[in-house]
């Protein structure tokens, strides 16, 4: 990620600084002071945090005032000449990193700010970080023929080129007197050997932790505690070196991180050495589980058969920790319980958080098909005997029953009359030739199940003779 310019060319940066490591900077402190304007007649504080290579940083005091902000690149004194860095801090809140770090704002350390750096200062820094790769493979080959027991890490120039820092590490102390010389009369500048610890080597030179971040010493921790195989043992974490040690050798700083949560956890749990006595012998631990609060133990071989054959797994039984500190003050009392296990348990039945609604829990829900409900067909035979005849049964159950069926033909004046509908009821009153002459009436005939389609109005309609007794106006047709 490289940086971008931003709009008013006041920074170098147009995230003033803040982006994360994989840019341009190490160790970052995010300014949450940086959109807040000073009161009237206020001035910024003089000092501010620079940073060089790696993770090295120092406090400059800016004695001329200048208008500085997070990613300027600026020019600052050092010891022979000047050395060229950038602001990774300035406000107020490098107040507070004085403070973190135990520097006095009057310190004789802080050394000057001369100005904002000249291009053809930035150029020669250019240059010279182009020869610090050579350098240090130079520098290792010299080491070897010197036979010297110690690990050249880094090499940093600085910016006008009148000195070298060589960083090392080393497990004893180590004579480089004839080292110095040599790469002074090579390399023709001043030479300074520094050494560092294992984790500052880690942290100046990066990298992808095991965890797939980058080196937590290379991003944000600056205190380095004392890591101890003791916090691998409270965690229950195997004691494996190569899985523990990080990329400096070391353990791993993160062992630390939630100890604290695990030694709570842990403070009502019996000692992991203690032994249970019962009837059927002495129980033994096994494991634990922290925070399901549970641990296992075991009978000695001779013992255990019993347990074994009552269902448990293996030879190793569960128990809670309360069971445990229970058992522990029975045996303080010289009295041995019967069972490790408390004999009433109660087996909690596993309740769904959702509702079934459509079966969807069943994995066969779709393998049964549905069945198909079969209908019940009409008795065609009482129908026909109602009709009054005891012709042969209608062979389609669905269709519509006729009247007429073992009837006489009726003299019907109409040549076309409506079909299914039966003998008119002026020339048949039926069997009770007192009631009306209602053209709809369906007395003496049965029911009719399907009336079918309603009557065309346009059709000609049939109307009653005279009162005379002549012929109707069909008949006249």
């Amino acid at each position: 990620m490289g940086c971008v310019p931003s709009k008013d060319g006041s920074k170098s940066c147009s995230t003033g600084g803040s982006c994360s490591t994989g840019g341009c900077n190490k160790l970052n402190v995010y300014d949450w002071l940086s959109e807040m304007a000073l009161p009237a007649g206020q001035k910024a504080y003089d000092i501010v945090e620079v940073r060089f290579k790696g993770t090295r940083k120092e406090f400059f005091r800016n004695k001329e005032n200048f208008n500085l902000g997070v990613g300027d690149v600026v020019t600052v004194e050092s010891m022979p000449g000047h050395d060229i860095g950038v602001v990774s801090l300035a406000g107020e809140l490098v107040r507070l990193q004085l403070k973190k770090k135990n520097v006095p704002e009057s310190s004789d350390t802080i050394k000057a700010l001369y100005r904002k750096a000249k291009q053809i200062e930035v150029d020669k820094w250019h240059e010279m970080r182009l020869k610090e790769k050579p350098v240090l493979m130079r520098t290792r080959d010299i080491i070897k023929a010197l036979n010297l027991q110690m690990k050249l890490s880094d090499v940093e120039y600085q910016a006008d080129g009148k000195k070298a820092t060589f960083y090392y590490t080393a497990d004893d102390r180590v004579d480089f007197r004839e080292l110095i010389k040599r790469l002074a009369d090579e390399f023709k500048t001043r030479v300074e050997m520094r050494q560092v610890g294992m984790r500052q080597e880690a942290g100046r030179l990066g990298g992808i932790g095991s965890c797939g971040r980058e080196l937590c010493c290379s991003t944000w921790l600056t205190d380095f505690r004392t890591v101890t195989t003791g916090a691998a043992r409270y965690q229950n974490l195997a004691l494996n070196p190569a899985k523990l040690a990080g990329q400096c050798g070391k353990l791993k700083c993160c062992l630390n991180y939630e100890l604290d949560s695990y030694m709570d956890a842990l403070r009502d749990f019996p000692n992991v050495n203690t032994v249970l006595e019962t009837e059927k012998g002495k129980a033994f631990h096994r494991k634990t589980d922290i925070f399901k609060r549970m641990m296992w133990f075991a009978f000695s071989p001779e013992a255990g058969q019993g347990e074994a054959e009552a269902g448990y797994d293996g030879n190793w039984i569960p128990l809670p920790v309360d069971r445990v500190n229970e058992i522990i003050a029975l045996n303080k009392k010289n009295e041995r319980p019967a069972e490790l296990r408390i004999l009433e348990e109660v087996e909690i039945e596993y309740q769904p958080d959702f509702e079934n609604v459509v079966g969807q829990d069943r994995i066969d829900r779709m393998d049964h098909k549905k069945k198909k409900s079969k209908k019940r067909k009409p008795d065609n035979r009482n129908r026909n005997q109602n009709a009054g005849g005891g012709g042969n049964p209608n062979p389609n159950p669905n269709a519509r029953p006729n009247p007429n069926q073992g009837q006489a033909p009726q003299n019907n004046p109409n040549p076309n009359p409506r079909p299914n509908q039966g003998p008119s009821p002026r020339n048949n009153p039926g069997p009770n030739p007192g009631q009306r002459n209602n053209p709809n009436s369906n007395q003496g005939q049965g029911p009719r199940p399907n009336q079918g389609p309603r009557p065309n109005p346009n059709r000609i309609r049939r109307t009653p003779p005279p009162a005379g007794g002549g012929p109707t106006p069909e008949e006249g047709k």
